[in-house]
């Protein structure tokens, strides 16, 4: 379960600097910051799995 939750906080990150690129590329402050909350999103879930790994 764990290497597969790593995978798609990855994913979304990824997803959300492409978000975030297109954003500023277009001039979409909305999808810009779509982009940033995706990538947002991911760093803590990211953050709850090194936590749940150190208590292994």
């Amino acid at each position: 379960m764990g290497l597969d939750d790593k995978i798609s906080n990855t994913a979304q990150d990824a997803k959300g600097k492409v978000k975030e690129a297109t954003g500023k590329v277009t001039d979409d402050e909305r999808l810009e910051a779509e982009g940033k909350a995706d990538q947002a999103g991911a760093d803590l879930k990211q953050a709850g799995e090194k936590v749940k790994d150190a208590f292994k």
